[in-house]
């Protein structure tokens, strides 16, 4: 996931790049700007992904098993990778991994080769329900550009040493005089914003009018005007929540709790407030991986994409370094452990999900990241 949905070029810190930024730098420069790392396969591909899914115990199977030597191409933000491949690169690439938004986006722009759902009904029948074929957020036109691979969500992030999980039903919290300067809101781009939209009563994934971007700019000046702590640096953010100088983080989720409860820091949950006025208050966000159009290796193009939903590599894919997540395999779930389990916060991810909003592409995203910079000037 990305950490912008609109179609500009991220102007802030994302929560991917500020987690991912000295991982990937270092991942780029061992692999040679994505030069291929065996020389005497019978077949070379590319992959664009994230960090994460370019680690060896994922990758050299997968060329071992079928001579291949993949070339990595680390993205550092969806949508510039987007643009990347939008711009013709996808002739140059087998298969990307991204945020599903852009993977879904790659239906209309016509750069990816769809995916026939019975061909891949081995695949779908090891994931939950939620994610089975027809799985509409990854469909264009009835057809299929991806199949799921990671997902979270984002809600209050609470240390239950300083606070009640009660007390974050709602994000009122946030507009509490009792919470002054206490609340850390990421800066995060858009993620921030989407979940102050929603508890104004607000769907920030449809196009919004004039009267409703005002609202929105109201309550991100209430925001403002309850606390200071605007932080883009995630050990900071994390920091403040351990010793109890923030109460809650905003806009982040289980994308950066998960590190902490990987930790020790078990008592650090992320939750989703009830339902508000009609809306689901939390935002479900998801990987995908999808084939690329004109690859010179269709076949093999399919392997991956098998190989990147299949339990075992699902349960790599879900413990990082970087972050831990969840992911849409049932059968990955008996192949985890008790700890991972309790990391991942899976006794509560089905109540997360029915609490939520599905993270698409928001049409108005560049006017409300506009709103967020303007009230945070005028509150400084």
């Amino acid at each position: 996931m990305i950490k912008t949905t609109g179609t500009r070029k991220p102007a802030h810190p994302t929560r991917r790049t500020v987690l991912k930024g000295t991982a990937a730098a270092a991942a780029t420069g061992l692999l040679g700007s994505a030069m291929p790392r065996r020389a005497s396969a019978a077949t070379s591909m590319r992959y664009m992904c994230w960090e994460g899914y370019d680690k060896p115990s994922i990758i050299q199977p997968f060329e071992q098993a079928h001579d291949a030597e993949i070339a990595i191409d680390l993205i550092t933000d969806s949508a510039g990778g987007f643009a990347k491949l939008a711009a013709g690169g996808y002739r140059d690439f087998d298969v990307v991994s991204s945020d599903s938004p852009w993977i879904a986006r790659m239906g209309p722009a016509d750069i990816c080769e769809f995916i026939d759902d019975a061909e891949f009904a081995d695949a779908y029948e090891s994931f939950y329900p939620q994610f089975q074929a027809p799985f509409a957020p990854l469909q264009w036109e009835g057809k299929t550009t991806g199949l799921p691979t990671r997902w979270g969500w984002v809600g209050p992030t609470v240390n239950t040493k300083f606070d009640k999980l009660e007390t974050w039903s709602s994000y009122a919290p946030c507009f509490d005089p009792a919470y002054r300067d206490k609340i850390c809101v990421l800066d995060w781009g858009d993620w921030p914003i989407m979940p102050m939209a929603l508890y104004a009563g607000i769907n920030p994934y449809k196009e919004l009018d004039e009267a409703e971007l005002a609202e929105i700019r109201k309550v991100l000046r209430a925001l403002f005007k309850n606390t200071r702590a605007l932080v883009g640096d995630l050990s900071v953010a994390q920091k403040g929540l351990l010793d109890g100088s923030f109460r809650a983080l905003i806009g982040g989720g289980t994308y950066c709790t998960s590190a902490l409860r990987k930790d020790g820091h078990d008592y650090i949950q992320s939750i989703v407030p009830e339902p508000k006025d009609g809306l689901k208050q939390g935002i479900i966000w998801m990987e995908a991986t999808g084939m690329l159009k004109g690859s010179d290796n269709p076949e093999l193009a399919k392997d991956l994409v098998r190989h990147m939903v299949s339990p075992e590599v699902a349960v790599d894919l879900a413990w990082t370094e970087a972050t831990c997540n969840l992911v849409p395999n049932s059968k990955a779930e008996d192949l985890f452990t008790a700890e991972q389990k309790n990391v991942l916060q899976m006794d509560y991810m089905w109540e997360a999900w029915d609490k939520s909003q599905f993270h698409d592409i928001a049409p108005n995203v560049d006017e409300m990241l506009a709103i967020f910079q303007e009230e945070l000037a005028a509150a400084r």
